[in-house]
């Protein structure tokens, strides 16, 4: 494969990376908007219409009494930090995919530190919480970074970006 197509095969990737990224952020937005203004009487209404069947054949089923009682532990403080990370997370996201998008040149080193950022924190509650979840995110955040930066490096070192038809862009 010649250089340049290798650069249009990469660059697919990138701006599928960021489709991806941009979908994730979006629902991480609705997430925290429905989170904010869900009520604890209402998590622990659903908690119970799907727990109600197991528990009536078996009212020590572990994992149906544990799903009740974290409902019902579900402090407004709680809710309140999770629709905060979500919609700051996903707004943040939802920014620098925008921008990667325009291609604006001061956007990719700020997507690299950020994506880095969250990396770190994911990696850190995949410690605490056990998510794979968690995982596959930091992993996808991962390639979006090493993807992002290859990006930079070319679009730095030759001053245009590869495009999927062929043609190249001359950067402003």
């Amino acid at each position: 494969m010649d250089p340049q197509q290798k650069e249009k095969y990469i660059h697919r990737l990138f701006d599928i990376s960021l489709l991806l990224k941009g979908a994730h952020a979006v629902i991480e937005v609705i997430g925290g908007f429905i989170v904010l203004f869900i009520s604890q009487d209402f998590i622990i209404r659903i908690i119970l219409s799907i727990t109600q069947e197991e528990l009536s054949n078996d009212p020590n089923d572990a994992f149906a009494n544990y799903l009740i009682h974290l409902s019902q532990s579900f402090s407004l403080s709680s809710q309140h930090f999770i629709a905060l990370y979500l919609l700051s997370h996903g707004i943040i996201k939802g920014l620098l995919v925008y921008n990667l998008f325009k291609e604006r040149l001061w956007s990719y080193p700020v997507a690299i530190g950020v994506f880095t950022l969250f990396g770190i924190y994911q990696t850190y509650e995949y410690f605490h919480r056990g998510s794979i979840w968690l995982i596959v995110f930091t992993v996808l955040d991962i390639i979006v970074i090493w993807l992002t930066l290859h990006e930079y490096r070319y679009m730095k070192k030759t001053g245009i970006k590869p495009k999927w038809n062929g043609e190249e862009s001359i950067q402003k």
